[in-house]
């Protein structure tokens, strides 16, 4: 569809003018009327995001968009401000090595994080370390990179889902070091 391959340059100009960066793109994505975000295609998503973030960084206006498309639904407000965004502990070295049993932290926080929430408090084994990474909660909230470690854990499916779970089946995720702790 064409309109989706101009939402996709658009994307990418935009993001890059305004100094936006994919932890924040993914946010804005996060903050959409669950009702909108149910009801829309994957480049509305994008599109919806992306001018959510030129309004809330003052380039264009709610108005400036109605004025030119209609009704323009935008994402909702961050509930979370870089105020609210602690950093985690600088690391040199790995805090956990393969074979490491793991606990997921369950945080407490209404802000962008690439932890997905059927982990939380779940067990695992590190399987594999990975380079460190940026923070996506310091990049999403404060714009700032900061490098951490990252470790691909194995979970079991039962540990996950409960006996229901197929025998012998197991989930991969790759984890931010402040996400775990030992088990």
């Amino acid at each position: 569809v064409e309109w989706e391959g101009r939402t996709f340059g658009l994307a990418g100009g935009a993001l890059g003018a305004g100094g936006f960066n994919t932890p924040m793109f993914r946010h804005a994505i996060e903050r959409m009327d669950p009702a909108h975000y149910l009801s829309s295609g994957y480049y509305e998503h994008w599109l919806t995001a992306v001018a959510t973030l030129l309004v809330e960084a003052g380039y264009v206006t709610s108005d400036e968009l109605e004025a030119r498309a209609g009704t323009f639904p935008l994402s909702r407000p961050a509930s979370v401000s870089a105020d609210d965004v602690d950093a985690p502990a600088p690391n040199t070295q790995p805090r956990f090595e393969v074979g490491d049993r793991v606990r997921v932290r369950e945080p407490h926080f209404d802000g962008h994080t690439r932890c997905p929430g059927y982990v939380f408090g779940r067990r695992g084994t590190v399987v594999a370390v990975e380079q460190p990474a940026p923070v996506p909660e310091v990049e999403a909230h404060r714009r700032e990179k900061l490098d951490r470690s990252i470790y691909a854990v194995r979970f079991e499916s039962s540990e996950l889902w409960g006996n229901t779970a197929e025998d012998h089946a197991a989930v991969h995720v790759d984890l931010y070091e402040h996400y775990l702790e030992p088990s």
